[in-house]
């Protein structure tokens, strides 16, 4: 059997068909040195997909991306140019399913005619700065915040100098009453140093469009997110590694209880926090007073023997209890 001529092919040929491919080795090897010239024949030489899963990390976005023709290849550029490695590694059975790529559509389409939030660069910020593995804790969100200069890829934080928006400095008033050595500062509303302790802001929407709350709901990156949660559940099932969940509102609290199906009980290293969201809207209802941040510190701690989170933002500062508690473990 010889590999079929070079021609173009949409998404739909790409999936739809199912040819076996010969002369396997002679094509491997094109892979690895003409790699540029690949993206342009790959369509044609059916097959080599199942090799992908195989293929160590540092070369897993240069292979995945020369089995795609060029049409597919630009509309995920996204993900493969700016996704973290680890994370591409567990979520790229996603990205060719119908669901993904109309997606992406949709929000290449409002790219071109809306404002849409975050910035591409940081629509996938979450997974540069808490790789897979380093997760211990997933406080989720619902959609990015919509007006300029806000959102940067990260539940609940926002970029500098941008102030803390309203829910944040309830999460910052809950966080003193935690640690009574908390600074807020109301002015900082950027949360990147949780996120590199293994502090995973995940909204379950990824894009919004400007000043329209939701817009970008219901188009697909629920399912993703959700698989992006089901896979951080399977993994700590079969390595025992410590996981946090952090929800508040139905929204996120749905989300999990739909893949635990309410049997969070029964994993020894998966802890489950849940109460109302901290919006002005709803804090006064059983946010304030959860004690979620130190409860998740003692149980990391005393149960699983590992660190605390420090939960500190303002830049500088650290909360004394957990920093001298973590000087123990050393």
């Amino acid at each position: 059997m010889t590999v079929s001529k070079r021609t173009q092919t949409t998404i739909e040929d790409f999936f739809g068909k199912n040819t076996s491919m010969s002369k396997k080795q002679k094509i491997e090897k094109t892979i690895v040195e003409t790699n540029t010239n690949i993206i342009s024949q790959k369509s044609s030489i059916q097959g080599n997909e199942s090799k992908i899963s195989d293929i160590p990390e540092s070369n897993l976005k240069t292979q995945f991306r020369a089995s795609l023709d060029n049409d597919t290849s630009a509309l995920l550029s996204c993900e493969l140019d700016t996704m973290e490695d680890s994370w591409f590694a567990q979520l790229k059975d996603e990205f060719k399913k119908p669901y993904f790529l109309q997606l992406k559509k949709f929000v290449t389409e409002e790219q071109k005619k809306q404002k849409v939030f975050p910035p591409s660069r940081d629509i996938y910020s979450w997974t540069r700065l808490t790789p897979f593995k380093d997760v211990k804790v997933v406080i989720i969100g619902q959609d990015p915040y919509h007006n300029h200069d806000q959102a940067h890829g990260l539940a609940f934080s926002v970029k500098p100098p941008v102030p803390a928006p309203p829910s944040l400095k309830n999460i910052y008033k809950e966080l003193k009453q935690n640690y009574s050595d908390f600074i807020i500062d109301n002015t900082v509303g950027d949360l990147t140093p949780w996120t590199t302790q293994g502090v995973l802001l995940l909204n379950t929407a990824l894009t919004v469009r400007a000043h329209n709350a939701g817009s970008h709901s219901k188009q697909g990156w629920e399912q993703f997110t959700k698989r992006a949660v089901e896979l951080l559940i399977a993994d700590r099932e079969k390595t025992g590694q410590s996981l946090v969940f952090l929800l508040w509102g139905n929204n996120a609290i749905k989300l999990v209880s739909s893949i635990l199906k309410g049997d969070e009980h029964k994993y020894k290293n998966i802890l489950v926090l849940k109460s109302v969201h901290p919006s002005p809207l709803s804090a006064s209802r059983g946010f304030f007073g959860n004690n979620h941040f130190r409860r998740i510190n003692e149980w990391l701690y005393n149960e699983r023997k590992e660190k605390m989170i420090d939960w500190s933002v303002e830049p500088g500062s650290s909360i004394k209890e957990i920093s001298e508690s973590n000087q123990k473990l050393n």
